[in-house]
C-alpha cells in the first residue's frame, strides 16, 4: 500500500511554499531597467495625481505602537515573519527605476505598519501577515476580527494589543469570509478549550466552514504552483523582487489553524449584540469570496467592508486559479452598503490597508468602488455584444477618468486585464466564436510548426532581439515563447523571454502581475527548484473536510488509464457519528453515494473518523492501521489495495514557463 493512500492536495494555497527560502543563482543574473521600462513608468508619473499623498495621511493616523522587530520563529525554528524584510520600501523615497511607481507607492502605504485605533474602542495590527487583525473592545473583554494566517503571527499580534491596551480576554471572533488568511491563526488568540465551554463564540458567515476548506481542495496542486508565482515566494524582498501583494506585503508561513464557527450569519438586516455592541450583517456571498459578510458596528457607527472594499481594485478572477467571482453582485452589496449605513457611518475599515474616515470619505470610496464593479460588468457585455472578443475587449477597455485616476481603484492586486477577461469567460466560456480557434493545436506542437514556419529558432530569436531594443517586450515574450516550447533546452530563447518578463515586471502596476513576470524570469534562468514542499494540510483543516469533500477528491486522484476496465464495490462505515458512504469504480470513474450500503459489495471497510484523519495527515498508513485493528475490511481487501494502486500523486513543482 502507499503511503500517502489519502493524501490531500495542498489546501491553502496562500501558504503553497512560504516556508520555502527564495533560491538564488550564485550570480545575480536579473538586469536594470531599460530606458523603454524607465519611459513607461514616466508616463504613469504624469497621469496619476502623485501629490494628493491624503492616503498616507490615513494610513499613518492613529498609530500607536510599531511592530516588534524580531523575526518571529517556529517551535523548529523556522522563519515565520520578518517585520523588517521591506525595511527597503521607505516613505516618500523615489520609485527605483525597477518598480512601477504606483505600486511602489502601494508598497509604501502597505509598509506602514502598527498597531492602530480606528476609533473609540476599534484598533488594528497591520502588516504583520497579509491581512489585518481587527480588535473591538466591547463591555466584558474584546473581538478579535479575522485572526490573520497564521497562528503564531496572531499571537504577536495580540499580545502587541495587550501590551498597549491591557490584558482583556477574548470574548468573540469574527470571521469575516473563508480565505484562510482570515482564520488561520484562530488559535494564537483563542483555545478550542474555551470555545468548546461557551466563554468565546466564533461567528461567521453562511457556509463558511464548507467554503474554507473545498475552495482550494479539488484542484489544490496547482493552484498552489501557481501560487508560487502569484505571491512571489520565490523573489527575494528588493527592487529588482517582490515589493508587495498589492493587496499586503507577502504572507506569513506559520501554523495554519481552524475552530469551527458557533454562531451562523444567514441573513442581510441579522443584528446579534456581541460583547455589548450592536452588529448589523449583510451577507455578501459569491463577491470576493464565496462566504462573506460586512456589518456595522451601531456604537461606532463604523462599517466593517470585509474584503469588498478596500484601496485596491481586487481580483474578480486570481491569478493562482479559482472560480470566477462576479462583479454584478458584487456592485450589488457595495450599493447594498449604501442604503442600509450611508447615512450613519463615520469610518469603514477593511481587513486589508487602512481605515476610511468622515461620512463623506467613506460614501465616496462606497460609491467609486461600486461603480468600479458595476462598471466592469456593463462594459465587457457592451462589447461582447457588439462581437468583440475576450482578447479585444480586454486590451481596449478603458475605465472613466474619474474611476481611472481614483486610487482605490487602481490594480495592485486585480488588474483591469484580467478581471474583464475573467468577466468574458464568466458570461461566454473560453471559445470566441471563431471556429479557427475552436480546437487549436496543443502549446508544444502548435510552437514547433510556428518556429517551422517563421525560419526556424535563430531567425525568430534574430526578430525577436530586435523587438527588444525596441521595448516591445509583450510581444517578444509572446513569440520567443514558441521557440521556447519548440525547444526547451535552447537557453539563449529561455534567456531572452527572461528579460522580456523581467521587462514587463517591472512595469507591473499590478503586485502579482510582476511577482508572475519576475519568478517565470527566475525559473527560465535557473530551472525549477525542487524545494521542501510544507505540508499546508494542517490538521485543523483536514478535520473539517466533509467526507463527500474527501471521496470526490480521491476521484479527482483516480487515473482512468489504470482504472479502465476495473470494477470494485466498497461500503464504508465511519459509525454513528461519520454515517456510511458507498464507493464505485466503474468507467474509468469513483462515485460515492452518501447514507446508501450495497448488499453485494466487494467489501465493507469499518473505521473512525479519526483513523481517516490520521491517514490523511501521514501519522499512520493504511497497513498500520489495518494492523492496529483500528481499520477492518470484511471481504475482498484486494479491492481496496487495487483502488489504491489507481490513485496519482501530484508532483508540486511541475513546469510552468517550459513544457
Amino acid at each position: 500500500m502507499k503511503k500517502h493512500l489519502f493524501r490531500t492536495a495542498s489546501v491553502v494555497t496562500l501558504l503553497a511554499v512560504a516556508l520555502a527560502q527564495p533560491v538564488f543563482a550564485q550570480e545575480d543574473v536579473r538586469k536594470d531597467a531599460t530606458e523603454a521600462t524607465k519611459s513607461a513608468n514616466d508616463q504613469l508619473l504624469k497621469q496619476l495625481p502623485f501629490s494628493d499623498t491624503s492616503d498616507f495621511d490615513d494610513a499613518k493616523r492613529g498609530l500607536i505602537a510599531p511592530l516588534p522587530n524580531e523575526l518571529i520563529k517556529g517551535e523548529s525554528g523556522n522563519p515565520i515573519w520578518n517585520p523588517e524584510q521591506y525595511g527597503f520600501i521607505k516613505e516618500g523615497m523615489e520609485a527605483p527605476a525597477t518598480v512601477n511607481p504606483s505600486l511602489w507607492r502601494q508598497s509604501q502605504l502597505i509598509n506602514l505598519s502598527g498597531l492602530f485605533e480606528v476609533t473609540d474602542g476599534i484598533y488594528q495590527v497591520r502588516n504583520l501577515d497579509l491581512s489585518n487583525m481587527t480588535i473591538i473592545e466591547g463591555k466584558e473583554g474584546i473581538t478579535v476580527v479575522d485572526p490573520l494566517v497564521s497562528a503564531e503571527t496572531a499571537k504577536v499580534a495580540i499580545d502587541l494589543y495587550r501590551k498597549h491596551r491591557g490584558d482583556k480576554p477574548v470574548k468573540a471572533v469574527i470571521y469575516t469570509h473563508s480565505h484562510v488568511d482570515h482564520y488561520g491563526g484562530v488559535r494564537g488568540v483563542v483555545s478550542e478549550e474555551d470555545v468548546a465551554a461557551g466563554k468565546v463564540k466564533i461567528y461567521a458567515p453562511e457556509g463558511f466552514l464548507e467554503a474554507a476548506v473545498a475552495e482550494n481542495v479539488m484542484a489544490g496542486t496547482a493552484m498552489s504552483r501557481r501560487a508560487s508565482y502569484m505571491y512571489g515566494n520565490l523573489l527575494s524582498p528588493d527592487p529588482k523582487g517582490q515589493v508587495g501583494a498589492g493587496l499586503g506585503t507577502t504572507t506569513s508561513a506559520g501554523t495554519v489553524t481552524l475552530i469551527a464557527p458557533t454562531d451562523i450569519i444567514t441573513k442581510t438586516g441579522q443584528k446579534e449584540t456581541i460583547d455589548g455592541l450592536t452588529y448589523e450583517f449583510m451577507m455578501a456571498p459569491g463577491s470576493e469570496a464565496p462566504s462573506e459578510m460586512l456589518w456595522f458596528i451601531e456604537e461606532k457607527k463604523a462599517i466593517s467592508a470585509a474584503e469588498d472594499a478596500t484601496h485596491t481594485l481586487h481580483n474578480t478572477y486570481s491569478l493562482r486559479g479559482a472560480k470566477i467571482r462576479e462583479p454584478l453582485p458584487w456592485s450589488k452589496y457595495l450599493n447594498q452598503a449604501l442604503i442600509m449605513w450611508g447615512d450613519k457611518a463615520e469610518v469603514m475599515f477593511a481587513q486589508h490597508h487602512w481605515p476610511t474616515w468622515t461620512n463623506a470619505k467613506v460614501v465616496n470610496l462606497l460609491e467609486k468602488q461600486r461603480d468600479l464593479y458595476r462598471y466592469i460588468n456593463d462594459e465587457t457585455l457592451r462589447m461582447v455584444n457588439h462581437g468583440m472578443t475576450m482578447r479585444e475587449i480586454a486590451e481596449t477597455f478603458k475605465l472613466p477618468p474619474s474611476l481611472d485616476n481614483f486610487w482605490a481603484n487602481r490594480g495592485y492586486y486585480g488588474s483591469i486585464y484580467h478581471d474583464v477577461a475573467a468577466t468574458y469567460v464568466l458570461y461566454l466560456g473560453w471559445f470566441d466564436g471563431n471556429p479557427s480557434t475552436l480546437h487549436e493545436l496543443p502549446p508544444v506542437e502548435a510552437s514547433k510548426k510556428y518556429v517551422e514556419y517563421m525560419g526556424g529558432a535563430d531567425a525568430v530569436l534574430e526578430k525577436a532581439r530586435k523587438s527588444f531594443a525596441d521595448g516591445d517586450y509583450r510581444w517578444v515574450a509572446q513569440v520567443a515563447n514558441h521557440v521556447v516550447f519548440a525547444d526547451p533546452n535552447n537557453q539563449p530563447a529561455k534567456d531572452l523571454v527572461a528579460d522580456a518578463l523581467e521587462q514587463l515586471g517591472y512595469q507591473a502596476e499590478s503586485g502579482p502581475w510582476r511577482n508572475f513576470y519576475l519568478t517565470g524570469a527566475k525559473e527560465l534562468r535557473e530551472g525549477v527548484k525542487k524545494l521542501p514542499t510544507p505540508n499546508t494540510a494542517s490538521p485543523d483543516t483536514v478535520k473539517a473536510m466533509s467526507l463527500d469533500l474527501f471521496f470526490d477528491y480521491l476521484g479527482v486522484r483516480l487515473n482512468a488509464e489504470k482504472a479502465a476496465g476495473a470494477s470494485a464495490t466498497l461500503n464504508f462505515d465511519f459509525g454513528d457519528t461519520g454515517g456510511k458512504y458507498l464507493v464505485q469504480l466503474e468507467n474509468g470513474v469513483l462515485n460515492n453515494t452518501k447514507g446508501a450500503q450495497a448488499e453485494k459489495a466487494d467489501a465493507t471497510v469499518t473505521l473512525k473518523r479519526e483513523v481517516l484523519d490520521n491517514l490523511v495527515l501521514g501519522s499512520t498508513t493504511l497497513d498500520k492501521a489495518v494492523a492496529a485493528g483500528e481499520i477492518k475490511v470484511d471481504g475482498d481487501g484486494t479491492k481496496l489495495t487495487q483502488l489504491v494502486s489507481m490513485l496519482d500523486n501530484f508532483d508540486f513543482w511541475f513546469n510552468i514557463v517550459t513544457p
